[in-house]
This record gives structure tokens, C-alpha cells and sequence, in this order.
């Protein structure tokens, strides 16, 4: 592991990225203290496959951290929301990827409205860091947890761009996500593809099996990762993750035209 800079928000891959084409749309979404550029390699990937793609930045991500103080889970569930509203308007078909914090929303969008298929990827249904569960506590005296930003040679540096800390009544708030998802997987009915990595030292091991022994849907699977990071999609299974959801988008796509 060595140092890097801290994260240039400034950098164009940290931007939203959109691509208007063909019938069915992809919203992709980050994690907690991500940014766009995380799901950028898999939205290029889909756009080649002919999907249409919107990546979105979540409120208080990107910026600063006294932007993400200011954010509430409301307001990350609520842009997701409004993001599959849009996309919903513009194609026949829509389907939702997110990862870490963005799968648990990518679940949420799936229990309260009508997705083609979801992709959860690194999606916790509970968090290894035993300090998790007392961030509430901690909050009041610890306003804030950073670290020193490191490079990790598992992942391309290029869209490696996110906070290096984060509020700790933000965990609260992650926390609260995280629950919220896991309580209400019985109301997801579309196909869903759970993503996830045996080298994910961020997750339960077991997440993906609670999401998918969960869930009401027919179809459903999961792509197992090898060695990789929490962070998968900007890992050296990058190209396999955009196969995987390519194939599965376009095989429920297939279902709900018949």
C-alpha cells in the first residue's frame, strides 16, 4: 500500500455520467464516501453493450465533508429515487446496479417501486468493523473519523477518487440504510444478481445470501468474485462484472417483453 493524493473532485470521472440510448436504461450508483467514478468503468462497459446509462453522484458526496454532515439517509434514498423516476420516463425498460451503499439502495428502490432487474453489488447486509454499532454513541464526541489516503494496487488509480473519512453521524445514517434494506427484502419481486467478492473485508460474508434468501423474486443469483476488493468494480473483474449484468439485464429485459 502506498500514499496518494487526496481525491481530485475536479476530475471529470467524478462527474455524473449519462448516455441516452436504446430501450433500456441502467442507473448505477456509489457507495458511502464514493463518487461516480466508481461505477464509471461499468457504465462505459453497458453503454457498449447498448445500454443506455446515468450515474449520479449522492448529496454530499464529491464535495466536501461538511456537505455530507449537512445529508441525511432521506436524502440519499430520496435522489435515488428520483433518479429511477426520471429514468423511467426516458426508457420502456429500466434496471438498477449500486454498490456498497448504492446496492443497499439499489434494494430499496426494488422494494418500493418496479425495476426491470437489480444488480446489488457489495451490498452489506452487515458490516465487519465491530466499531460499527456504536457510531450513535460516539458521535456526539467524535465528529468526524479520517485516514491517511493510501493507494491500493488492486484497484485502477485513475477511479479511485473518493473521501478519506467521513461525519460519524453519516455512519449513523449508513447504518440506518443498511437496516432499512435488510427488513424490507421480502418486497422485492424483480430479478435480482448479487455481486460479491471472497476478498471483501467491508461485508458480512453472508450478505448476499441474506439478500438473496430474502427476497420474492423467481429469478436470482449471484456472481462470486475471487480475492477483490470491497470496491470491485474499478478491480481487475471489472470486464466480468459488466458481462455478468449486460447478460442478466438483457435476459430479464427478454422476460418482461413476453
Amino acid at each position: 500500500m502506498k500514499t496518494r493524493p487526496e481525491a481530485d473532485f475536479s476530475s471529470p470521472l467524478c462527474q455524473p455520467y449519462e448516455v441516452r440510448q436504446g430501450e433500456h436504461g441502467v442507473l448505477l450508483m456509489h457507495g458511502f464516501a464514493g463518487s461516480a467514478a466508481h461505477m464509471r468503468p461499468l457504465a462505459e462497459g453497458l453503454v457498449q453493450q447498448g445500454f443506455g446509462v446515468r450515474t449520479i453522484n449522492l448529496p454530499g458526496h464529491a464535495t466536501t465533508l461538511e456537505d455530507m454532515r449537512r445529508c441525511s439517509w432521506q436524502d440519499w434514498l430520496n435522489a435515488a429515487k428520483e433518479a429511477f423516476r426520471e429514468m423511467k420516463e426516458q426508457y420502456r425498460f429500466v434496471s438498477v446496479t449500486g454498490l456498497s451503499m448504492g446496492g443497499c439502495l439499489t434494494l430499496m428502490i426494488a422494494e418500493q417501486s418496479d425495476p426491470t432487474a437489480i444488480a446489488p453489488i457489495s451490498a452489506p447486509m452487515g458490516v465487519l468493523n465491530r466499531w460499527f454499532p456504536l457510531a450513535r454513541f460516539a458521535a456526539p464526541f467524535l465528529p468526524e473519523i479520517s485516514w491517511q489516503a493510501r493507494k491500493d494496487d488492486a484497484l485502477t488509480p485513475d477511479y479511485d477518487l473518493g473521501y478519506t473519512g467521513f461525519p460519524t453521524k453519516s455512519a449513523v445514517d449508513l447504518r440506518r440504510i443498511i437496516h432499512e434494506a435488510r427488513d424490507n427484502l421480502c418486497a422485492v419481486t424483480c430479478p435480482v444478481l448479487c455481486v460479491q467478492s471472497s476478498g471483501d473485508q467491508v461485508i458480512t460474508p453472508d450478505s448476499a445470501d441474506v439478500i438473496l434468501q430474502g427476497v420474492r423474486s423467481k429469478t436470482k443469483g449471484v456472481l462470486r468474485l475471487e480475492s477483490v476488493p470491497h470496491v470491485c468494480t474499478i478491480s481487475r473483474e471489472g470486464t466480468r462484472i459488466v458481462q455478468a449484468l449486460g447478460a442478466f439485464f438483457r435476459k430479464a429485459e427478454e422476460s418482461e417483453r413476453a
